[in-house]
C-alpha cells in the first residue's frame, strides 16, 4: 500500500481531476492508490476464475459501497459471470455501525444451486458479513464465498472466514472507491482516511 499524493498518476496518463477536491480538511492520507486497487482486483478476479473454473459465479454486491469494486471485479473474471445486489443498513448516515443489520433490498434472483460470491466494500466488526453469509446459506446455494476489498484490522474480525481480501487496513474510517462519509467521496479512485467530523 502507498501513501503517495492524491493526484499522482501511476499510469502515465494526464490527471485532470480538480486539485481542490477532495478538501484536505476532510480527506487525509491515501492508504491504497488507484493503481494498487486495479492490480489487486485483477489478482482476485484471476483467483475466482481458477477457483470456479467451468462454473458461472453469481456476484452479490452489498449496496452501495461495493458497487465500484463489484463492477471492476466482474470485468476481471474470465468467462461468464452474473451480478445481483443486496442493500442492508448497519451504518445509516453515521461513521460507526449501529450493531443492527436490516435488509433493505433483497436479491432479484433465486440462488439455489448457484456458486455465490458475496462482495463487500469493507469488513470491520464482521457483523454484516456474518449475517449475510448465514442469510445466503439459508437459500441453498451450491457454495457461498466472501470477498471484501478492505478488511479493517481489529479484534472483532479475527475469526472471520473471508475467501478473498483486497487489502488489510488500520482501524481508521476511510472513504473512496465506493466508500462514503454521509454520501460524499464515493467517486474518489483511491482509499483515503476520512478526517472530517
Amino acid at each position: 500500500m502507498s501513501t503517495t499524493g492524491r493526484n499522482d498518476d501511476e499510469t502515465g496518463q494526464s490527471d485532470d481531476r480538480d486539485p481542490a477536491y477532495p478538501p484536505e480538511a476532510e480527506v487525509g492520507e491515501v492508504l491504497v492508490t488507484e493503481a494498487e486497487i486495479v492490480r489487486r482486483t485483477h489478482e482476485i478476479g484471476a483467483q475466482i476464475t481458477a477457483d470456479l473454473a467451468g462454473e458461472v459465479p453469481l456476484l452479490v454486491g452489498v449496496l452501495k459501497g461495493s458497487v465500484i469494486f463489484a463492477a471492476d471485479l466482474m470485468r476481471a473474471i474470465a468467462g461468464p459471470v452474473e451480478l445481483d445486489f443486496l442493500a442492508v443498513s448497519s451504518y445509516g448516515s453515521e461513521t460507526k455501525s449501529t450493531g443492527v443489520v436490516k435488509i433493505l433490498k433483497d436479491l432479484d434472483n433465486e440462488i439455489a444451486g448457484r456458486h455465490v460470491i458475496l462482495i463487500e466494500d469493507i469488513v470491520d466488526s464482521g457483523l454484516t458479513l456474518r449475517y449475510l453469509m448465514s442469510y445466503l446459506r439459508g437459500r441453498q446455494p451450491a457454495s457461498v464465498r466472501a470477498c471484501t476489498l478492505l478488511l479493517r484490522q481489529g479484534d472483532h474480525n479475527e475469526d472471520l472466514d473471508i475467501d478473498y481480501v483486497g487489502f488489510s487496513l488500520p482501524p481508521s474510517f476511510v472513504v473512496g472507491y465506493g466508500l462514503d462519509a454521509r454520501q460524499k467521496y464515493r467517486n474518489l479512485p483511491y482509499i483515503a482516511v476520512y478526517t472530517g467530523d
